[in-house]
């Protein structure tokens, strides 16, 4: 996971730990230290990193269909601290 000012970036899990906590854990941290709202993309088509998003409280704000160096429909996530 990368992460800078209002964004995760390439937050990527092996499918050998997928569903072990580890990317609660990196998403809680990035939540720990944000200032604000975190925006990120992911792949339209990767409907599971869409279900765990959304399952930490991310909500869809864009869509794109394929603007990137892939040529593969994004969708722009945001969550928004409650606090």
């Amino acid at each position: 996971m990368v992460l800078s000012p209002g964004w995760i970036e390439h937050l990527y899990i092996s499918p050998l730990h997928t569903g072990a906590g580890i990317g609660t854990q990196l998403v809680r941290h990035a939540m720990s230290l944000a200032d604000g709202t975190i925006d990120l993309w992911t792949f339209a088509s990767n409907t599971g990193a869409a279900r765990f998003y959304e399952r930490h409280g991310f909500v869809q704000v864009d869509r794109i269909d394929g603007d990137n160096e892939e040529g593969a429909p994004d969708i722009r996530y945001r969550w928004t601290p409650t606090d």
